[in-house]
């Protein structure tokens, strides 16, 4: 199988697959009942449940499907590559036969090189399981070359290697009839599609068309192939398609015609009970990167049934084999996920005037078993909104299975605007190199490790008391798990808390998923949970905290129970002992964490005053300051009165770094 793919093609085109299933039937030819006929066969349907609801039936009508391939010709040699990976998606749609619409080969030529571009055309498609028909197009007949062009130019090489240039069969109770669109003049031997004269079918095609219709008058559909849309006006003025078209109409069953040539689609609409379609390109050269605008590689779709037809396309490479989705295959693009790159240096130190700089060493491992091609660069928004720039400005590589490659970057930021300065952050874009695909994954972000620098001492003199708005997950402060330094042992959670709303189990402090701390209100009540050797030990208040009001609330573990404290008053102690059970997650003020570390669960409302002592620091009631004061045993002590950027300052002597989410706000105590 081929490993082309249009991957963002596929992306943005996906829907075209399911409308092969949705697409309502168009009306073909007058004089068709074009509705669903289902009967209401208590035979055809059993169950053993009871229900009000009646399903129903399907329809019985006889189907069958066909594809049709757009031009190959005039694009770059990798077209080829793209009719190839049509073929293997062809195949696994399976419809009855496959028809194009003409420029098959390159062309423009004389024999000698003609002949070779017919055989690699013809190599390919034989890989078809279903039969295929070919019409002419210019690029197929047209002769280029010393000396005036044989009668004819390549006529004779076309009929004698693809076949009639005009002809018509029978399929299932449909007819599929081709006409040749390029005759010329045959008495001056001259051919081309932008003389009004060359743009006439003569007598001698008329007469087989009409001999044609008349011969599947039964038919009940008629479909037509020729290579340029002559019904495009005024591109092929002076022509005679009106002739055509009457001939068409008349035979009151022909329900679509399909041309190719202009590269890109074109719905002509219906005219006369007949569907115009014009397709793009499979492989030909694209005047645009426009999928969404009809120029895109693709195919057409039709489904035939005796009432009706419909017709989709398909982007070429938006059919997927679901038998490639083993275990094995997607152990492998699970590995492959992981591939991020893995900083190799000191964090970067952020001054307090906003400006860093320094080199920083990357490195990317690829432990699946297949090639991966990786390109990592600074993201475009932390680059336009925060002054940060990457030299050089990405980096590329393909990574070979069990392979990993190292990389270096210069990153620097210019001083000033520190109030909208945000944290740098690299995306990887990796491609997947499957057995029979090319597979795009999802980028993946990775925040660069910048670091506060030191805070000159007067930096808070004069600082307006704030606090942090928690208004959803991407409003919280996270501080790294290897910031935290946070031993086993007795410990305490604090912090002063004023919910919007209690609904829900939510985090206000936490670090959890079955290790770990965490402050969580459940339904409004406080409870401070802490896991023990493997076991979760909760002190849980009794009296859901009033909204729009601070309340100052601790968990503490003394080495013997966990207890909670509201407002300086113990409310429940559990007998608990053990050896905190420890995580790699970070940990969240105003969220609860999940697995991968990302806030979930989030608390809304304000938070102000976290501390976490490595000390029980309450065993009895106690009266609560409202601002509380570093100690001997705090690892952590925010006020969220300033920030630098997305950086809160920690007044313990740990100096942490904490670092408030994109949307995190510090608002004014009130």
């Amino acid at each position: 199988m081929s490993s082309f793919r249009f991957n963002d093609l596929v992306k943005e085109r996906w829907w075209a697959i399911f409308a092969l299933f949705c697409a309502v039937p168009i009306q073909a030819h007058d004089g068709h009942d074009h509705g669903p006929k289902q009967k209401s066969d208590s035979n055809r349907f059993m169950t053993t449940r009871t229900s009000d609801q009646v399903l129903p039936l399907t329809n019985e009508e006889d189907v069958f499907h066909f594809v049709i391939y757009g031009d190959r010709t005039g694009g770059v040699p990798e077209g080829l590559k793209v009719l190839e990976q049509a073929v293997v998606d062809t195949n696994l749609l399976d419809p009855d036969l496959v028809m194009t619409v003409g420029d098959l080969i390159q062309g423009y030529n004389e024999t000698a090189d003609w002949l070779p571009e017919m055989k690699r055309y013809k190599s390919i498609m034989s890989d078809l399981r279903m039969p295929w028909y070919p019409v002419a197009g210019n690029h197929d007949v047209y002769w280029r070359g010393k000396g005036p062009a044989p009668p004819g130019h390549h006529e004779s090489n076309y009929e004698k290697h693809f076949g009639p240039l005009w002809y018509s069969f029978a399929h299932k109770n449909s007819a599929f009839i081709v006409l040749y669109s390029d005759e010329g003049d045959a008495a001056t031997n001259i051919k081309g599609f932008n003389l009004g004269p060359l743009q006439r079918m003569s007598d001698e095609q008329l007469s087989f068309l009409k001999k044609s219709l008349s011969k599947h008058k039964s038919a009940d559909h008629v479909f037509v192939f020729l290579h340029h849309p002559r019904w495009i006006m005024p591109r092929y003025q002076d022509g005679n398609w009106d002739v055509v078209h009457k001939l068409l109409k008349d035979a009151g069953n022909v329900s679509a015609v399909f041309a190719g040539h202009i590269h890109h689609m074109h719905y002509g609409g219906n005219v006369d009970g007949i569907e115009y379609h014009t397709l793009a390109t499979t492989g030909g050269h694209l005047p645009a990167d426009i999928p969404g605008a009809g120029f895109l590689h693709h195919m057409n779709m039709v489904s035939v049934r005796p009432s009706g037809i419909s017709v989709s396309a398909i982007p070429v490479g938006g059919v997927i084999d679901p038998k490639e989705f083993t275990a094995e295959f997607l152990e492998q693009v699970a590995l492959v996920q992981k591939i991020r790159p893995v900083s190799q240096s000191k964090p970067l130190q952020l001054k307090v005037d906003g400006s860093a700089s320094g080199q920083q060493t990357y490195t990317i491992e690829n432990n699946s078993k297949q090639a991966v091609d990786v390109t990592v660069a600074l993201q475009s928004s932390s680059q336009s909104s925060s002054r940060w720039h990457l030299k050089p400005d990405h980096f590329h590589k393909r990574i070979e299975p069990g392979k990993r490659q190292s990389f270096e970057v210069y990153l620097d930021r210019s001083a000033g605007e520190t109030e909208s300065l945000k944290i740098p952050q690299l995306v990887t874009s990796i491609n997947m190199e499957g057995e029979s695909s090319r597979i795009r994954l999802p980028d993946v972000v990775t925040p660069v490790q910048v670091r506060l620098s030191s805070v000159p001492t007067d930096f808070f003199t004069d600082a307006v008391d704030h606090c942090l708005n928690v208004t959803g997950p991407n409003s919280t402060a996270r501080i790294e798990n290897a910031d935290l330094k946070l031993p086993d042992g007795p410990m305490t959670v604090e912090a002063w808390l004023k919910p919007a709303g209690t609904a829900g189990f939510l985090g206000a402090i936490a670090k959890t998923e079955v290790s770990e701390f965490g402050i969580f209100m459940d339904e409004g009540v406080p409870q401070f949970d802490l896991n023990l050797n493997g076991l979760y030990f909760t002190a849980k208040a009794e009296d859901v905290l009033p909204t729009g009001k601070w309340s100052h609330i601790a968990g503490v573990f003394d080495g013997n129970a966990v207890k909670i404290f509201v407002d300086g008053e113990l409310i429940k102690s559990t007998p608990a002992s053990g050896k905190r059970r420890k995580n790699r997650l970070p940990l969240l003020i105003g969220a609860d964490v999940d697995a991968r570390g990302n806030p979930t669960r989030s608390f809304i409302g304000a938070i102000d005053e976290v501390r976490i002592s490595k000390a029980a620091v309450y065993s009895g009631n106690f009266a609560p300051s409202r601002s509380l004061k570093t100690q001997d045993d705090t690892v952590l002590l925010l006020h969220f009165d300033r920030r630098i950027g997305p950086f809160v300052l920690d007044h313990s002597s740990e100096a942490t770094s904490t670092i408030l989410a994109a949307q995190a706000s510090l608002v004014p105590v009130k």
